[in-house]
C-alpha cells in the first residue's frame, strides 16, 4: 500500500510518501510545495492544487492521510490553513483517493506513543521508523511522513476491527 501523507499549510505544504509492506514501512519520497506570500490567495491555492496533483499521478498512492486542523489563536492563520486543508481535499478526492483525516494528537500518539510528544521526538521516530540516515528537512516535509506512519499504523487497527 503506497500511503500519501499531507500537512497542509498555505506558505508550505509538506508530503511524503511511504510504502507499506506488512509490517516494513519504506520512504518512498517527500517534499514540500511552496507558496509565495507576494501573491494572492487563489494563486497560491492554484498552486498546491496543481503541484499536489503531479504528486499524485507520479507516484499514484492508494490512499492519503491529512493532518486536521488544530485550534489556531490567530485567526487569519487558521482560515488560510483552512482553505489550504480544503485544496488538498479537493485534490485527492478529485483523484478518487481515500481521504483520512488525523489529529496531530493522533499523529503523535501513533508515530512516539506520547500524544504531548515534542515536534523533535516525532522527528527523530520517522528518522527510525523508515531507516533514514537522517531527519528529513524541511520540517513540513517530516510532519507529512508522521502523519502517513500514522496511516500505516492505523489501518493495521482499522483492518483487525473490520475483521470482527
Amino acid at each position: 500500500m503506497v500511503i500519501l501523507g499531507i500537512d497542509p499549510g498555505t506558505a508550505i505544504t509538506g508530503f511524503g510518501l511511504i510504502a507499506k509492506e506488512g509490517n516494513h514501512l519504506k520512504q518512498i519520497t517527500f517534499g514540500v510545495i511552496r507558496t509565495s506570500p507576494d501573491i494572492k490567495m487563489p494563486l497560491r491555492l492554484r498552486k498546491i492544487h496543481q503541484e499536489l496533483r503531479l504528486v499524485i499521478e507520479e507516484y499514484r498512492p492508494d490512499v492519503m492521510a491529512v493532518e486536521q486542523l488544530f485550534f489556531n489563536k490567530n485567526v487569519r492563520t487558521a482560515l488560510a490553513v483552512g482553505q489550504a486543508r480544503g485544496v488538498v481535499l479537493m485534490t485527492g478526492a478529485e483523484a478518487g483517493l481515500e481521504i483520512i483525516e488525523y489529529t496531530p494528537l493522533q499523529v503523535k500518539t501513533a508515530v512516539v506513543g506520547y500524544g504531548r510528544a515534542e515536534k523533535v521526538q516525532v522527528q527523530e521516530m520517522v528518522r527510525m521508523l523508515l531507516c533514514l540516515r537522517e531527519i528529513p528537512k524541511p520540517d513540513d516535509a517530516a510532519d507529512a511522513l508522521a502523519i502517513a506512519i500514522c496511516h500505516a499504523h492505523s489501518c493495521k487497527r482499522l483492518s483487525i476491527i473490520r475483521e470482527q
